[in-house]
């Protein structure tokens, strides 16, 4: 342990440490230590398993893993401490990074992914720049999974309904809560900036500052804890579910992304003369070319696909264009030093660190293999034909066939992810919905 982490704890009292690791799912997973326990011990392990558990707790196929389980050495990231404003007693929170016994990364652990794409950013004298927008509901508790969810009730007594898009007094209903969000948030060191009401009943939007993708994945993953914490002391629930109600708009992690160059900081995506790059056009043609091809990294559950359908303002293709929302790879209107391209495919429901790495992996591989671009769509893209697999199986199935992404995460990654989610599919299969009981018990 640094001597700086050692005086930060004992400075600020802190008398327990939330070890934590994301796994595939976006899930903390980790240790709760004593402070004391935390300060002798040279190191801490986990098994490799714990990475790749589905949302429901299950494993898939052993065939996955080492077979002697071996655990994982688990080295502190210091830039990632921070406090719990939520805990009962002074309380710190640490991102952990997974290594092997010789030293080496643990290659499917999310935040290696991660580095491992930024590296070959790094290796070509450029840096990612990137910008997430963090769409969320708040609902009324919702301890029956049974039961349809709900809006919650706001100051006035009553609960939303409507459309209340971009409405100052619809959000000013949950101030308290917003209050609490953004005195954890800054506890937290957590750059948060505008909030908007979105489309959706009781649907909410926060901005983040743009930054450094790790960093910005590691405030995305404590944000979204963050959140689901002050609803519950407000009783309210928050969900990140890409689709959580019937009848209203998904949820989505729009996220901004440029690359500058490391040694002058300037935006690589625009000339001298301000005008755009041949980078920027490779980039774009990139995310044309391979979301499609690897969309369980920004639809990875059944719900997701629920969200890109037509008309929910969520994209169902990969066209771009200037200003155009219905396009799937938007480019806001900027200065030429702001320059960048909105990816709007996203659910929230993704997990942050390989959302993150699959975008600019894909945007990679357009700028080396210089990908061109269709021409920029000015028209309505909702209109066109969909692009995106149809759901879960097909998505996975185009996965498994994308080498050059996999080349670029690393193989034995995508392969775990893919088996990881084939194992959840399995479980969500075997469960007979609602629907089904209602239609077809008694009429077919």
């Amino acid at each position: 342990m640094s001597h700086q982490m050692f005086e930060w704890l004992r400075e600020h009292r802190i008398t327990e440490v939330e070890c934590i690791v994301p796994d595939m799912t976006g899930v903390a997973r980790g240790k709760i230590v004593p402070k004391d326990k935390f300060v002798s011990e040279a190191e801490m392990r986990l098994p490799e398993a714990v990475l790749i558990q589905t949302v429901t707790g299950d494993y898939p196929d052993d065939s996955m893993l080492d077979l002697t389980d071996p655990d994982m050495v688990l080295k502190p990231d210091p830039d990632s401490l921070r406090f719990v404003p939520w805990a009962t007693d002074p309380t710190a929170q640490l991102i952990f990074d997974a290594f092997r016994a010789d030293g080496s990364p643990v290659e499917v652990a999310p935040r290696s992914v991660l580095r491992r794409v930024l590296q070959l950013y790094t290796d070509k004298g450029w840096a990612p720049v990137v910008a997430p927008e963090m769409e969320f509901y708040l609902l009324s508790p919702n301890p029956d999974p049974d039961i349809p969810l709900a809006p919650p009730i706001g100051r006035t007594g009553r609960a939303e309904f409507g459309r209340r898009s971009y409405a100052i007094d619809a959000v000013n209903e949950f101030d308290p809560l917003f209050e609490d969000i953004y005195d954890y948030c800054h506890a937290q060191n957590l750059e948060v900036d505008t909030l908007i009401h979105e489309i959706g009943t009781a649907q909410m939007e926060i901005n983040f500052l743009h930054g450094n993708a790790l960093d910005l994945c590691d405030q995305v993953f404590l944000f979204k804890r963050t959140v689901r914490e002050a609803a519950f002391r407000h009783n309210m629930y928050a969900t990140f579910m890409a689709k959580p109600m019937e009848g209203e708009p998904g949820s989505a992690m729009h996220i901004h992304q440029s690359v500058t160059d490391i040694e002058t900081g300037k935006n690589l995506f625009s000339n001298p003369d301000g005008s755009s790059s041949e980078m920027f056009l490779h980039f774009i043609g990139g995310l044309q070319h391979y979301l499609p091809e690897c969309m369980p990294f920004f639809a990875p559950y059944v719900n997701s696909y629920r969200r890109l359908s037509r008309y929910t303002a969520a994209p169902t293709n990969v066209e771009w264009g200037y200003d155009n929302r219905t396009v799937g790879l938007r480019v806001p209107h900027s200065s030429p030093a702001a320059r960048r391209v909105e990816n709007r495919v996203p659910g929230v429901d993704v997990n942050p660190y390989i959302a993150m790495a699959a975008t600019l992996a894909c945007g990679y591989l357009g700028i080396v293999n210089k990908i061109k671009p269709r021409d920029p769509l000015a028209s309505d893209a909702y209109e066109l034909p969909f692009q995106f697999p149809r759901g879960t199986e097909e998505a996975l199935e185009r996965l498994s066939r994308c080498h050059d992404v996999a080349e670029v995460l690393g193989p034995r990654f995508v392969k775990m992810f893919i088996g990881m989610k084939e194992k959840e599919f399995a479980e969500y299969f075997r469960v007979i919905s609602p629907w089904e009981r209602r239609f077809l018990l008694l009429h077919v």
